[in-house]
């Protein structure tokens, strides 16, 4: 019964370390700043939703301290401005990073 205890307990714990671990892979300074990342990226793609122009299901986003990096593809030149105009105007984005392509 002990030794099954410790087994668990022991697996408790390096799951725990292996999810702090998550943090650092993606180069995250803190909890925080990953949880802001992800508002970040969430806010993208919400407006995107709401957009008539844009074409959520198209575009990928992904945030890392702030930076926004927009991939995928738009139908348009166009698509691909309000992309990355939608995404600057999100609070707290320090920049953006726009690698959409047009595929007409």
């Amino acid at each position: 019964m002990k030794t099954s205890h410790l087994f668990g307990v022991s697996l408790l714990t390096a799951s725990l370390l292996a999810m702090g671990g998550c943090t650092v892979m993606r180069e995250q300074s803190t909890v925080g700043q990953a949880v802001d990342d992800t508002a970040i990226t969430t806010q993208v793609k919400a407006r995107f939703a709401e957009s008539p122009v844009v074409s959520a299901m198209a575009i990928n986003v992904e945030t890392l301290h702030g930076t926004v990096q927009l991939s995928g593809f738009a139908k348009s030149q166009s698509e691909r401005s309000t992309a990355e105009s939608i995404a600057r105007q999100v609070p707290h984005v320090k920049a953006v990073k726009n690698d959409i392509v047009v595929r007409p």
